[in-house]
């Protein structure tokens, strides 16, 4: 008997057009979207993170967005338990959940079952650890690591100073190797049955067109206005990266022109659009469709889930 849950997830590059066909599929279907987006779920960002408006979202309800302060640090842990108890209300209601973004490891854990080492905060410990980061320098702690966990030592660069203190922290808390607890983190299967489709453009010039069009319309829709707001309050580590800001800020402190900071914000969402097709490649059970190739996107996404999934519901 197969009792696992019935999802579906649009992925894929910036602009592409992820939003819109979890929408159309939602509404086909009857289901509610999980977004999978590290900054959609900051508030005052809208501009910035491309945050879908009411008219976009035509009434479909849209979880894990829009939440959480900017100065507030979020993990991917904590977004896997989110997005679960997200899906597990979505299903209880007999409605599909529908997991579209494109930050590649919120999808992967979350589709993947991905668990990870305990957070244990220690802040002594870390206080130490980061000290002796400073006075001792990285190699020191390398090899220090290397001594319990010689095969995570070997993968982590000298200037990666929060994974190398986390290792060395999650040993001296749990006497588990970082090594092992990611060895660990993938025993237990997917819950999921799973239709994963990503978007993506054979000709790559037609991608980064859009790109350059959206950030366009960002600006006449107030982007440097909200670049203002945004560094004028409390932002936080993770939040202030954001593309969209840190490119904007040259021009916001008098160091550069309006126009060279914005082809700068276009060059770095373009580059941002490459790793992350470069990330989902990765990912085997993602079925592509080349949205400049097809007549339609959402006929294509339609028959790639009809495809052998006789338990979808459409809506009526």
């Amino acid at each position: 008997m197969n009792d696992k849950k019935r999802i579906a997830a649009v992925v894929g590059p910036t602009a592409s057009g992820k939003t819109a066909l979890a929408v159309q599929l939602a509404r086909h279907y009857d289901g509610e979207v999980i977004s999978a987006d590290s900054m959609q779920i900051y508030k005052g960002m809208d501009i910035a993170v491309a945050m879908p408006t009411a008219d976009e979202k035509m009434g479909i309800p849209h979880h894990l967005m829009d939440f959480l302060p900017p100065e507030q640090p979020f993990s991917v842990a904590e977004y896997v338990t989110l997005a679960n108890a997200a899906a597990d209300d979505i299903l209880s209601r007999g409605r599909l959940p529908i997991l579209c973004g494109g930050t590649g490891l919120y999808v992967r854990s979350f589709l993947e079952n991905i668990t990870f080492a305990p957070d244990t905060p220690d802040p002594a410990l870390r206080e130490e650890l980061n000290r002796r980061f400073e006075t001792d320098g990285a190699q020191a702690l390398l090899r220090e690591l290397a001594e319990f966990d010689p095969e995570c030592a070997a993968k982590l660069h000298p200037a990666n100073r929060k994974r190398i203190v986390r290792a060395i922290e999650v040993y001296r808390s749990t006497g588990i190797t970082m090594t092992e607890h990611i060895a660990r983190s993938r025993n237990t299967p997917s819950p999921f049955e799973l239709t994963a489709i990503g978007i993506t453009f054979a000709d790559r010039q037609k991608l980064y067109d859009r790109i350059d069009q959206r950030v366009d319309s960002m600006l006449q829709n107030g982007l440097l206005d909200e670049a203002r707001r945004f560094f004028a309050g409390s932002a936080g580590k993770t939040s202030a990266m954001a593309i969209g800001y840190k490119e904007l800020k040259p021009y916001l402190d008098g160091e550069c022109s309006l126009e060279a900071a914005v082809e700068t914000l276009k060059a770095a969402t373009r580059h941002y659009a490459k790793r992350q097709l470069t990330w989902f490649r990765r990912d085997s059970y993602i079925h592509w469709i080349e949205a400049d190739r097809c007549s339609s996107v959402f006929d294509e996404a339609v028959r790639i889930m009809e495809e052998g999934k006789a338990w979808i519901k459409q809506s009526s």
